[in-house]
């Protein structure tokens, strides 16, 4: 029999729920404990009382952690330990070493598509894409090379902190369902989607639908399959994913925004738009009758407030007023964008526009699959943005402080979970991940004593002690990768765990 519950204990790290356009958010930083169902996985309540002395004793207006489970007629529990029925029972989780500037913080929310610039596309993202595909004699089986890359996906994100992803996954139905399947098993709270690709005047030859008809059955036994796997989604859940207005005919995005409103709820939809100036050109190209990339998605019924559009560097101030009048949502990709030529997502002006922005990694266009990179690049190409405008207001940077917003809170907004994940409110899901920044620096009195330095392998972020929680949460986020993330649950499960 498991726990009753499981109590966290330490430092609990998150961002406001709310934050005004016209300010920035600071750090909400409390410590004392936090307890969690472990028969769904949601906080339960939480306690900023609770002191962190190692040795358990009652400091000045603190509660002991043993006597705080004491005034909650709870038993620790014991494994192979039999608790009477009425007894409720709980585990204890540590924030973390002693010593070892631990925090808990919210796990990071991100789309992980692929790009749109066209070269990139041709040369290694559709091939490599293609090898997913099944083999004649088992064409309902996905092929070994998919079971590979996809759990090792997995595995990486889930190691840099990622509780909740979006994918794009490729044309082949047995690869898709099987992407859904692995997130299922390792306990990654996802989005999978299907890309459908249609329009041979411009899909390689080799590697596309063969007709709107095939995308739109294709997907729907995707989402037959997805929905049989976690019938109500409370851990993976289909969307809808036209890959971008280039790869389809008109034909499959409308019959794709049909199919997506046929559902209740609607199911989500995920695509690209505005990447880079060559993609705009070709949509002007290829879909001549409609106003703008924008409207495009909008006359096809592929804007709607369960839409996420990547990228969004080139959007007009009218598409803009389009994409917020449908309460559509975008996912930002810095490193991507830059890594690449894409351009600088003006994000400052889409936050005031009050369009709902999170962040995304891009992988195949983005080198990184991590959040807190896409993070950090948030913050750099923001200064290139007001570095570059004609005409600045002094606002167009972002904070350390809403580059993390946008990948917890503003991320959960995106997929519609803002009263699910994304924080550490009482009944949101505990979506999670414990940080080490490592020991503090140990001092030296000269060059004589340098190899009495402790050589671990605590990532690059360095902490000498005077820091406070801000300053060393800014080191993290400049500084920080995989390493300091040294646990990570979702729905209360963990789901991955870093070895000392």
């Amino acid at each position: 029999m498991s726990p009753t519950y499981t109590l966290y204990h330490g430092t609990f790290i998150q961002l406001p729920r709310h934050i005004a356009t016209d300010s920035k958010p600071a750090l909400e930083i409390n410590t004392g404990v936090l307890w969690v169902s472990n028969c769904d996985g949601r906080i339960q309540g939480f306690d900023w009382n609770v002191g962190l002395d190692s040795s358990d004793a009652e400091g000045e207006g603190e509660k002991g952690l043993s006597t705080f489970v004491q005034s909650k007629g709870w038993t620790l529990w014991r494994d192979g330990v039999d608790a009477k029925e009425e007894e409720e029972t709980v585990t204890i989780v540590r924030g973390g070493r002693e010593g070892r500037n631990g925090f808990f913080f919210p796990g990071f929310i991100g789309i992980f598509g692929s790009s749109t610039l066209l070269d990139w596309l041709k040369k290694y993202t559709f091939p490599m894409e293609k090898s997913f595909e099944s083999a004649n004699d088992e064409h309902k089986k996905a092929p070994p090379q998919a079971y590979t890359v996809y759990n090792k996906v997995i595995s990486r994100t889930l190691s840099h902190g990622t509780t909740t992803a979006s994918y794009f996954a490729t044309i082949h139905v047995p690869a898709t369902n099987l992407l859904a399947a692995l997130c299922h098993r390792r306990g990654q709270r996802a989005f999978v989607g299907r890309v459908c690709m249609d329009n041979l005047v411009f899909c390689p030859e080799e590697y596309h639908d063969e007709s709107s008809e095939e995308s739109i059955s294709a997907t729907r036994e995707v989402i037959k399959y997805i929905h049989a796997l976690d019938p109500e989604g409370k851990l993976v859940a289909p969307i809808v994913t036209p890959r971008f207005a280039p790869t389809c005919s008109h034909e499959a995005l409308c019959g794709l925004g049909k199919l997506a409103a046929s559902y209740t709820p609607p199911l989500h939809i995920q695509t690209h738009i505005s990447e880079n100036k060559n993609e705009v050109s070709l949509v002007k190209e290829l879909f001549q009758e409609s106003e703008s990339y924008a409207h495009v998605y909008e006359e096809t019924g592929l804007l709607t407030p369960r839409t996420i559009l990547a990228h969004a560097v080139h959007l007009t101030p009218e598409e803009r007023t389009l994409v917020k009048r449908r309460e559509a949502k975008i996912s930002h990709c810095p490193a991507s964008n830059s890594a690449l030529g894409s351009g600088h997502s003006p994000v400052r002006t889409l936050m005031d526009d009050g369009i709902t922005v999170g962040l995304g990694t891009d992988v195949s266009g983005g080198y990184s699959p991590s959040i807190l990179e896409a993070s950090r690049q948030a913050c750099l190409v923001s200064r290139l943005v007001s570095s570059q405008a004609a005409v600045t207001t002094g606002r167009e940077s972002l904070s350390v402080e809403e580059a993390l917003y946008l990948a917890t809170r503003g991320g959960a907004q995106v997929v519609d979970m803002a009263d699910q994940i994304g924080g550490f409110e009482k009944g949101m899901y505990f979506d999670a991940q414990l940080i080490e920044l490592g020991p503090v620096v140990e001092k030296i009195s000269g060059v004589e004593d340098f190899e009495t330095v402790a050589d671990e392998d605590t990532g690059n972020v360095d902490v000498f002690g005077w820091e406070n929680w801000e300053e060393k949460v800014a080191k993290w986020v400049w500084n920080g990768d995989d390493r300091n993330v040294r646990a990570v649950w979702v729905n209360g499960r963990l789901v991955h765990k870093r070895g000392v």
